[in-house]
């Protein structure tokens, strides 16, 4: 049982997939704290879902969240803390966290706490509210419930919070979105090249279509077939390395058409590319294709225990 009047656990999440960006380092060994906890989880995956404020009442603790824009402000209280003094310090979390970071590196975010260094700011706030002896600024701040601007906070019971989220037997039955949570193995110089030459090789294919274009708009469009030959092997370039760079669904799939489309182009274009040059751009997309393929995506990050 929790015999002090505190805030004890806070961390900032993405509102749209519950992801956590930074979170206190405390740590109680208390089978109570662990299972708020828990909810705490699962109540941040239907944020989105859900109101901008709110609080969910457990016996000896409390869950309250505040949600604005991009990211929602939660905490875990003892349940005689007072609440507005709660819904205060996420706001003062809140204004902290989007003045230091903005919403697209928020937006990008793509692994569990990629704002740890966060954390001191959370301590910081946490200590002023949890151990603030002035007894003025409590009264002022409990006075700030009264105040008509901010809407009541819907009151919930934790063990609702299963109920909302689909959990049954401890299994939380949502839907994750895999592609953002993907990051991919580090970059190799076989790799860097490739890229290099896969730059190389489009820009000549649309240095010359740009060209061809120019006389064929002159001679009645003889050579359209020819530009758009030359055109879309520009355009596979540039997706090639996309592909490379970035995580995507169907990377074989679409890497095998990327590179059938490329071959087929430069076959097309015999006769105003001769036969090494086909060999050239051919090998360089062959090159492309297998490191696309052998950059693979890192093994799915387990919670940092946070």
């Amino acid at each position: 049982m929790w015999t002090m009047s505190m805030i004890l656990f806070a961390c900032v999440v993405r509102v749209r997939d519950g992801l956590p960006l930074s979170a206190s380092t405390d740590f109680h060994q208390n089978r109570d704290f662990a299972e708020c906890k828990r909810r705490l989880k699962a109540l941040s995956l239907s944020l989105a879902r859900g109101p901008d404020r709110g609080t969910a009442e457990g016996c000896h603790l409390s869950i309250h969240f505040h949600t604005f824009g991009d990211v929602s402000c939660m905490s875990i209280c003892s349940s005689s803390y007072p609440a507005a003094l709660a819904f205060c310090f996420l706001e003062e979390l809140q204004w902290n966290f989007i003045s230091t970071y903005d919403s697209t590196s928020i937006g990008m975010a793509s692994r569990p706490y990629a704002f740890l260094e966060f954390d001191s700011v959370i301590q910081k706030v946490k200590w002023q509210f949890n151990y603030a002896s002035n007894i003025q600024m409590k009264m002022g701040l409990t006075n700030m419930q009264e105040l008509p601007s901010s809407p009541r906070p819907v009151v919930l019971k934790l063990e609702e919070i299963e109920e909302r989220n689909g959990v049954a037997n401890g299994h939380a039955h949502v839907h994750v979105e895999p592609a953002p949570n993907h990051r991919m193995k580090p970059v190799t110089a076989l790799g860097i090249l490739s890229l290099i030459l896969n730059i190389m090789c489009g820009a000549l294919n649309l240095i010359r279509g740009a060209h061809l274009a120019e006389h064929s708009f002159q001679e009645d469009f003889e050579n359209v077939w020819n530009v758009t030959a030359f055109l879309t092997c520009f355009i596979a370039c540039i997706f090639q390395c996309y592909l490379y760079l970035f995580y995507s669904t169907d990377r074989r799939l679409k890497t095998v058409g990327l590179l059938t489309f490329i071959c087929f182009c430069n076959l097309y274009l015999y006769g105003l590319r001769n036969l090494w040059q086909i060999v050239f751009h051919s090998g360089v997309a062959f090159l492309s294709a297998h490191q696309i393929l052998m950059r693979k995506p890192l093994d799915k990050q387990l919670d940092c225990g946070v």
